[in-house]
């Protein structure tokens, strides 16, 4: 599942790979607060990073940006729910069609036996993606939580069809 997150990433990488400085640090800091359990402290983040997540400098990045946009609302969705300590996932908030070509786990719909945490799974995996690429200033910090990312692609290979 190693070469499987560096086919992701570098398959997405020129759609976000014009972040600014500033906004993927505010990225990477939602993924961690997120990732600690600071979940009041992840809707604050993933609230700065959406505001200065205009749209891509290169029209070309629009798909990827809004993509992008949408992860960190599904997390931000889950990150206040959690500090609530409410456990119900909202499926109201989900990637739409064009938005899945800027996710790593694609599954047919009838497939998925948790929608909620399939679409949680892929907002982390590319909030987790931006941060590393975009975010020069938090590549060691992303670098130590790669095996998480991992985990969670490992728990969909079958499902991928990854022997």
């Amino acid at each position: 599942m190693e070469q499987f997150l560096t086919d992701y990433i570098e398959r997405i990488r020129k759609g976000i790979d014009d972040i600014p400085d500033t906004t993927a640090h505010e990225i990477a800091s939602a993924f961690l607060q997120f990732r600690f359990g600071l979940y009041a402290n992840a809707v604050k983040e993933c609230s700065h990073a959406i505001a200065l997540l205009g749209p891509g400098k290169d029209p070309a990045h629009n798909g990827a940006y809004a993509a992008l946009k949408k992860a960190l609302a599904i997390v931000h969705a889950n990150a206040l729910d959690l500090d609530k300590s409410q456990f119900t996932a909202d499926l109201s908030l989900k990637f739409e069609e064009q938005e899945r070509a800027f996710i790593a786990i694609n599954l047919a719909p009838d497939t998925v036996e948790d929608p909620g945490t399939l679409e949680l799974d892929n907002a982390l995996i590319l909030v987790y993606a931006a941060a590393l690429v975009a975010s020069s200033e938090d590549e060691e910090a992303m670098g130590e939580h790669r095996k998480f990312i991992v985990r969670l692609l490992t728990g969909y290979k079958k499902a991928l069809g990854i022997v």
